[in-house]
């Protein structure tokens, strides 16, 4: 059985099993991101897969391994972190991701992502 809403999300994510993503999400989920080089913005759960989630991991990506995953409650937000080991067309990364959420009725609806941006790991 899996932990709290934070790692549903993140293992869903880890599946890139967009489908089990969506019945997390609120249909008014606010989500806000940063990754090295773009802000993103989604004020519904379409928007957040189609346009900032399937684009940060795209279809010829593969999430080898979640190589780590941290939850914790913070006031009244939940903290999520997880570290995805991917392998793109161009070699292999390590991904970061840093994530507050808020529920409401057992879905997501509020989230903020920092993300570190796919770094490269030798091989």
């Amino acid at each position: 059985m899996e932990g709290g809403l934070g790692e549903r999300f993140a293992r869903a994510l880890a599946e890139k099993d967009f489908d089990r993503v969506l019945t997390l999400l609120d249909p008014e989920i606010e989500f806000r991101g940063v990754t090295p080089r773009r802000f993103w913005e989604a004020d519904d759960p379409q928007t957040l897969i189609g346009e900032v989630l399937r684009v940060w991991f795209k279809d010829a990506d593969e999430i080898e391994a979640l190589e780590k995953l941290e939850t914790d409650a913070f006031a009244d937000r939940e903290r999520v972190g997880y570290r995805f080991r991917v392998r793109r067309p161009d070699g292999l990364f390590s991904i970061e991701q840093q994530l507050y959420i808020s529920e409401r009725d057992g879905r997501i609806v509020w989230m903020r992502s920092v993300c570190s941006g796919f770094r490269p790991v030798p091989e």
